[in-house]
């Protein structure tokens, strides 16, 4: 009688602790998930990104890219955040050389970990950011999603094969992003986040010197734009900056639509949106609209749509207490 009352006992705290298990690794995000263990976290950031905008707005086009980078590799994890002291992770992957910002990323940590010790992650911190550098530059406001944990691996090879390149086709683009769960809605979507920032020179320079149209220029680029390029980049360039959206590289707004429309989309990848039919569609639409335009509400639902990406929750990953090395 009391062994069967004890096989009992271990077979209810085993489905207890399956129970546990299962509702840890199915864990979700959600708006708030902080609301107990640190309600102030969104505002802490926000305090922190109101200081560095002002002294450094340049920085709201790498910040955000950063958070693109960090999803479409091994998921929103805050695996490009991780340092190596061989030079293997991911923030040493061509693709990755670019990226700047991180010093901002380690300047909001130190305020959240001063405040809630290992309770905010890294991920959710560069979401956060992400959120709060498009508001800065006029863009719009969305609810950030938390409950991200910190992944402890990062590869330098892993960017070569998942971030879409400058040079990627309408095929390619919708590959990859269909490979992370994502819609060709959302690729051409998040490609008007190009509307902030600057690119080097070496990111489109083949379409001025080695393409297929007259002079090695590039067929589908806008005659008058290459004359401008040309005078600012030339062959070998490797330094100098340009305005992805010129005129307003510092303002989130619906312009870059216009320009990818008039064949002036700064990257192959850009020009690519107009040889689908879905995505020149959007790019007609949101170049044509003036105050009613969607791109704020759809560039939000896109946001969050990438921001759960390959998601670590629950019990999985770790919360870092700095974001660039594991605990």
């Amino acid at each position: 009688m009391a062994s069967s009352k004890l096989s009992a006992s271990i077979i209810f705290l085993q489905l207890i602790f399956l129970l546990f298990v299962f509702n840890s690794a199915n864990a979700q995000l959600k708006v708030g998930f902080y609301k107990d263990t640190c309600p102030q976290a969104e505002a802490i950031v926000k305090k922190v990104m109101d200081q560095v905008m002002k002294v450094a707005p340049s920085l709201s086009g790498p910040l955000l890219r950063m958070h693109f980078h960090d999803c479409f590799v091994r998921g929103c994890d805050g695996s490009v955040l991780l340092n190596s002291s061989t030079g293997q992770a991911e923030k040493d992957s061509p693709p990755n050389l670019s990226l700047r910002g991180y010093q901002v990323i380690d300047r909001v940590k130190t305020a959240l970990e001063k405040e809630c010790p290992g309770v905010v992650s890294c991920a959710d911190a560069l979401a956060i950011v992400a959120r709060d550098v498009t508001v800065a530059t006029m863009g719009p406001f969305w609810e950030v999603e938390t409950g991200r944990r910190d992944g402890r691996v990062s590869n330098f090879s892993e960017p070569l094969t998942n971030l879409p390149p400058f040079f990627a086709n309408i095929s390619q683009l919708i590959s990859m992003f269909r490979s992370k769960g994502l819609s060709v809605k959302d690729l051409v979507v998040l490609s008007g986040g190009h509307t902030i920032g600057t690119s080097h020179c070496s990111s489109f320079t083949s379409r001025l010197y080695n393409s297929t149209g007259k002079d090695g220029t590039d067929p589908t680029l806008d005659s008058e734009y290459i004359a401008k390029l040309k005078s600012k980049c030339k062959v070998g360039d490797q330094t100098t900056l340009v305005e992805m959206d010129p005129g307003s590289f510092r303002t989130f707004d619906n312009s870059y639509y216009t320009l990818v429309a008039k064949r002036r989309g700064l990257f192959q990848s850009d020009a690519a949106l107009l040889d689908s039919s879905e995505t020149k569609a959007y790019v007609k639409l949101q170049a044509a609209a003036t105050h009613k335009s969607t791109f704020f509400e759809d560039f939000g639902v896109s946001m969050r749509n990438m921001g759960r990406v390959g998601v670590l929750t629950g019990r999985a990953g770790e919360i870092r207490k700095v974001c660039s090395k594991i605990n």
